[in-house]
């Protein structure tokens, strides 16, 4: 596993639930949305989709998936986390177009 890869992958997923989080939050008024869309629906529907229930067990294929995978996946949750944080502190800061 090259680390370079790694690192653009994972500031790519960043940078991309920063921005569909900040673009829903502004839409939408709400501040944590995002966050929540991406635990309760993203992070099932990646496993669910992939998983033959046949042949292997959850844990079995929660074991196939590498560091790769779930560093990707943590950068986007914070992603998104900060997305929520940012527009916080932006309508504490009074800027009501957020």
């Amino acid at each position: 596993m090259q680390i370079l890869p790694v690192l653009v992958l994972m500031v790519l997923f960043f940078v991309m639930m920063f921005g569909i989080g900040f673009i829903l939050n502004m839409l939408m008024k709400t501040t944590w949305f995002p966050s929540y869309l991406f635990v309760i629906v993203l992070i099932p529907v990646v496993i669910f989709s992939m998983w033959d229930q046949a042949s292997m067990s959850l844990g079995a294929h929660l074991g196939t998936y590498r560091l790769v995978d779930y560093l990707t996946g943590i950068a986007g949750l914070v992603g998104a986390v900060m997305s929520g944080w940012t527009i916080k502190k932006l309508r504490l800061g009074g800027y009501r177009m957020f």
